[in-house]
């Protein structure tokens, strides 16, 4: 099974998910194809750029495997293609263990490429500076077998309790009539590429 249908990579996996992030324009892109489908014409109205410029960024996803053809319609006479990024299964941990590494590693570059198209997108609107509650972190940590199962454990936990306070807050605005805000949740447990024996720094934040 592979993520995506382009047998044919113009970049290796890891080299795509860098490239996808590395113009603002590709980073308006993915963030519009997160939350649904669009054409070419339709992208170059909502991020205000030239549909030549926007058709060249669209190709040069599709050619990575970054996005994914969803239709093709017919408007006067001309077809219009839509495409959407790359549609990934809920996979339990059962479920990824019974994938092959290759494939493991392309689900693994596509949930980085949408999490820093989201966070590089809010970071130019603005959006990381004007909210007094965000909270952003990070740090390494030395940790044995059993440590790093019970982290792995608490991410889990912890996104459950995420999904809990999502509906919790649907509920609430229904009898309120509150607009909600769309509010990017990411959660990453990974070691580190370099070994590291200095004692971990003090945790980067933002809080």
């Amino acid at each position: 099974m592979r993520a995506t249908a382009n047998l044919e990579r113009k970049r290796s996996v890891e080299e795509a998910s860098s490239y996808a992030v590395g113009h603002r324009i590709r980073i308006e892109i993915l963030g519009i194809l997160n939350q649904g489908t669009h054409c070419p014409s339709e992208l170059a109205k909502m991020i205000h750029q030239p549909l030549t410029t926007i058709s060249h960024h669209i190709k040069e996803l599709l050619d990575s495997g970054c996005i994914e053809l969803v239709r093709v319609k017919k408007v006067r006479n001309v077809d219009q293609h839509f495409y959407r990024t790359v549609d990934l299964p809920f996979l339990s941990d059962e479920d990824a263990a019974e994938l092959p590494a290759e494939t493991r590693q392309e689900f693994s570059a596509l949930v980085l490429q949408s999490i820093m198209a989201e966070s590089l997108s809010s970071l130019w609107a603005g959006k990381l500076h004007s909210d007094p509650k965000i909270r952003m972190l990070w740090c390494w940590f030395h940790l044995d077998q059993q440590g790093r199962q019970e982290l792995a454990d608490e991410l889990h936990e912890s996104w459950e309790r995420v999904v809990e306070i999502e509906a919790r807050s649907f509920n609430r605005t229904v009898r309120t009539g509150e607009e909600p805000m769309a509010m990017i949740v990411a959660m990453m447990g990974f070691e580190r590429s370099r070994p590291v024996s200095a004692t971990a720094p003090a945790t980067q934040h933002i809080s």
